[in-house]
């Protein structure tokens, strides 16, 4: 069985080394590993300094984001032979020593992806804002998904060949969120173990503040749930419209009896409206759900390209 564990960088001279020392040489069931830099158009030593410590190296000639950098490492890593694929970050955040437990329940064929959790209540470098919206992101990513989340923003995990084969990344911000609600929809055992970390050596470069994320983030939840769930996410807007709009009704209708209809036309103009928009978005997400249907079979068959 063989292991590709990708780091997706970008001017990491500073920590790649600690990096690439910090991951063990043998894991329990694993035959071969091989370690894998994806530079993201490094302008410093990175790419030397690993490539002076064993690693494979694949290189952007210019800087594309987190996103693109994850899509290639899963491209070569595929073409590569990989049986298992576990992302870590550049920065090292992420303690090396566990990716054993990343790894075992793939192992044991108990999991397709396995997320790392960090401890965010007792995060100390994270600030209790910051721990707050860590949480609160996590649950809705789970309520979404249905997956077992409890550090949804984590970049610290591991995949099986068959889950990464399903994989495709439309967000050019980041991964994480993206992959766990796509792979649950496609009915892949995702599960989550808690995993150490050292101590932060620089800040985040993903995002510029904490209102960039909070809007980023959002906006790849909601976009992931209308591409794999478009029934339910269009129906939940179609039956407010027409609950609203069946409310207007019966307010105007109370007045009606009471003969004081008049005054209150307009509520039954509003429900008219509301009802029309609701039927639309009906129809709306049955014309998504069918589009849906297609999408999965195109994957189906890009997943078969990827096997072979």
């Amino acid at each position: 069985m063989k292991l590709i564990i990708q780091i997706p960088c970008y001017n990491e001279e500073e920590t790649i080394e600690s990096v690439i020392c910090d991951i063990p040489k043998n894991f329990f069931g694993i035959d071969e590993v091989e370690i894998l830099v994806i530079d993201d158009g490094s302008s410093d030593r990175t790419v030397d300094i690993a490539k002076r410590l064993g690693a494979k190296v694949v290189s952007h000639k210019q800087n594309m984001g987190l996103a693109a950098s994850f899509k290639t490492g899963l491209k070569y890593a595929l073409s590569a032979g990989a049986d298992i694929i576990v992302n870590t970050d550049g920065d090292n955040q992420y303690y090396g020593g566990d990716i054993e437990l990343l790894i075992k329940p793939i192992v044991d064929k108990t999991a397709d992806m396995v997320i790392g959790a960090r401890d965010i209540k007792n995060h100390k470098e994270f600030s209790p804002v910051k721990k707050l919206l860590q949480t609160f992101g996590s649950k809705v990513v789970k309520l979404i998904s249905g997956a077992d989340v409890i550090d949804a923003p984590s970049g610290f995990r591991a995949f099986s060949r068959e889950c990464a084969s399903n994989i495709n990344v439309f967000d050019n911000f980041s991964y994480t969120m993206e992959t766990i609600i796509q792979s649950s929809a496609k009915g892949y055992r995702i599960i989550s173990v808690p995993v150490r970390v050292n101590k932060q050596l620089r800040k985040s470069r993903l995002f510029k503040n904490m209102f960039q994320y909070i809007f980023r983030s959002g906006c790849t939840i909601i976009r992931m749930f209308a591409i794999y769930r478009p029934f339910r996410f269009f129906t939940v807007f179609a039956l407010s419209a027409m609950f609203l709009g069946t409310v207007l009704i019966f307010r105007y209708l109370y007045f009606f009896l009471n003969n004081d209809g008049a005054g209150h036309i307009q509520s039954l103009l509003l429900a008219a409206i509301l009802i029309i928009i609701g039927f639309l978005l009906q129809v709306i997400a049955i014309f998504a759900d069918l589009i849906s249907i297609n999408r999965k079979l195109l994957e189906d068959i890009q997943s078969k390209i990827n096997k072979n």
